[in-house]
Parts: C-alpha cells; structure tokens; sequence
C-alpha cells in the first residue's frame, strides 16, 4: 500500500497498532491530530492505552488529560467532535499522527486549530 505521497505504507489491525505503540515513563503517547481533508494540523494531545482503545473502539478523537487526569471525548462539552478517519504511527513507535473530519472547531479557544499562532522564519514580524 502506498499513501498519498507514494511512499509504502501497511495496513495494521487494531491490535497490532496499540501493541505497537511505545508509551512513555507515565503510559502516554502523543497525538498529533489533523484535518483528514485540508491535513491542516488542528491538535496535540495525549492519549493513554484506554484512550486509544476507545479511540478504535468508538472511532472519535479519545485522549487523556494530564491536567484532570481523566478521559475526554473530544466534543463531549463542545459538541465538535472527531470522526476518525486513520491512525498513523511513527517508526518509532512513540508517537501518532490522527486523520479526523472535524466538526467544529478544534481549539478550546474557538480557532480551527490549536496552532493560529504563526512566526515565518526569516521575516520580519512587524
């Protein structure tokens, strides 16, 4: 299988995708969420072994939160869920990239991204 740039690419099941991945010292992974359409990067986040069962369980964006230490579905407040579309890990093991049709904003703020903030290198910021 190849993605969209060519490159080859393979098809894991659920379960070799969640024995695959390399959580760290305190059982989390970070996620990098993006717009399955634009690849607009909208999110970083973390998720848990449960999060991301539920994540391939329910297909919505699933994470943890390290301030509340809890589960959150993202959307569960806001109404601006995440169907996920695909899963990609690093080749490391210890990172993840999540393709989703978001619905809504994805920033708590309100932005489509959690990334507005931008600083073009080699410009001049004024």
């Amino acid at each position: 299988m190849k993605n969209n740039e060519g490159m080859a690419t393979s098809e894991v099941s659920d379960n070799e995708l969640i024995e695959s991945v390399t959580f760290d010292a305190q059982g989390l992974v970070p996620v990098i969420t993006q717009d399955s359409t634009s690849g607009q990067v909208l999110m970083l986040a973390w998720m848990n072994r449960q999060a991301l069962e539920l994540t391939l369980e329910t297909r919505r964006g699933t994470y943890f939160s390290r301030s509340r230490s809890r589960i959150w579905v993202k959307g569960e407040e806001s109404g601006n869920v995440q169907e996920v579309i695909s899963l990609s890990l690093d080749c490391d093991g210890d990172a993840i990239v999540m393709s989703v049709q978001q619905q809504g904003p994805a920033c708590h703020t309100g932005s489509i991204t959690c990334f507005s903030r931008v600083r073009n290198v080699g410009s001049d910021p004024s």
